[in-house]
């Protein structure tokens, strides 16, 4: 497996990814989307979790394909960012039709960043604004750190952030990963700032500082709810809901790889699957190859998200950058 040519989840050909951002917040939003209608699917591992039409994920339910994905921000406000979403695809024709009439798809998740030093003292909800300025600003270019649902979010004892990481198998199907990384766990040895996923990185794509040399815990305080990671991974490989599922369940091998602890009671950590369909189905060895080449990606997202989080005032916590770099 080697990265794609962005090193990103847009790497799968007609996948795109916007951020949108409140500084003021500090807390946002990100979209994944596509040229057509994808397959999806999801598993939650986490004790925690705050989800919107995730039940219709499930692989034996009515609706086979979605219109994007959302990551947001703002705990359980944030769910309210695909409305924004809905709101955009529905005036560009996109959804399900239904008796003549088209309803947009959009499974969303949220992280809790509520104690991140932004103002919530709000009277109107901002997120379906936020969600569809993220849909507005969808491309190929997926910045990473500080931004979208990773502008508030806190790693363990540093500032998380959004990170994403692709590779391409020898057979040429393509696998990406998204984040937000907001874990009550941590993402590397608090002595010596290595990340946890070392063993998986990619030439210096967060800082090729080796492998921690033993595993040490560094968490923030625990609040039911105060955490969460929370994750997108896709393919350009032909599946079922069931095999976008299955898909879905081994990418949680990688966050576990990269946070220590991970899925604890106070995490809602959730992974998408995504499918465009553009590539042949795998048989079940390669099932299995693409959840490896998932939970590989998603590993190397966390730590990038940590190793691109950038500083802002009022931070609760320091940046790798600054207190490793």
């Amino acid at each position: 497996m080697t990265p794609g040519p962005r090193n990103s989840i847009t790497d799968i050909p007609g996948i795109t990814v916007g951020h949108a951002s409140n500084s003021v917040l500090k807390s946002g939003v990100t979209v994944l989307t596509a040229a057509d209608r994808f397959i999806a699917g999801v598993h939650i591992m986490g004790g925690a979790p705050g989800t919107r039409e995730t039940d219709l994920l499930a692989p034996d339910k009515l609706v086979e394909r979605v219109d994007a994905l959302v990551l947001s921000g703002g705990s359980a406000f944030g769910l309210a960012a695909a409305d924004g979403v809905m709101a955009g695809l529905r005036r560009a024709g996109r959804g399900f039709q239904v008796n003549g009439r088209l309803v947009p798809i959009v499974p969303a998740a949220i992280l809790y960043d509520l104690d991140a030093g932004g103002d919530h003292d709000w009277s109107d909800n901002p997120y379906p604004t936020l969600g569809r300025k993220a849909l507005q600003g969808a491309g190929v270019d997926a910045a990473m750190g500080s931004v979208g649902a990773g502008t508030g979010a806190i790693a363990g004892q540093l500032k998380g952030g959004i990170g994403t990481a692709s590779a391409v198998l020898e057979d040429g199907t393509t696998v990406g990963a998204l984040v937000a990384a907001n874990p009550v766990g941590g993402v590397v040895c608090p002595d010596t700032g290595r990340f946890w996923a070392a063993p998986f990185e990619e030439a210096d794509e967060f800082g090729a500082r080796g492998v921690p040399k033993r595993a040490a815990l560094a968490t923030k305080v625990p609040l039911v709810g105060a955490a969460t990671t929370i994750a997108l991974v896709a393919t350009d490989a032909t599946l079922t809901k069931a095999g976008a599922t299955r898909l879905a369940t081994a990418a949680h091998d990688g966050l576990a790889r990269a946070i220590l602890p991970a899925h604890t009671p106070f995490d809602g950590d959730l992974v998408f699957a995504a499918a465009t369909g553009a590539r042949p189905a795998p048989d079940p060895m390669g099932l299995a190859l693409l959840g490896h080449a998932a939970a590989t990606c998603l590993s190397r997202a966390i730590a990038r998200a940590v190793f691109h989080a950038t500083p802002a005032i009022g931070d609760p916590v320091p940046c790798w950058q600054d207190r490793f770099g």
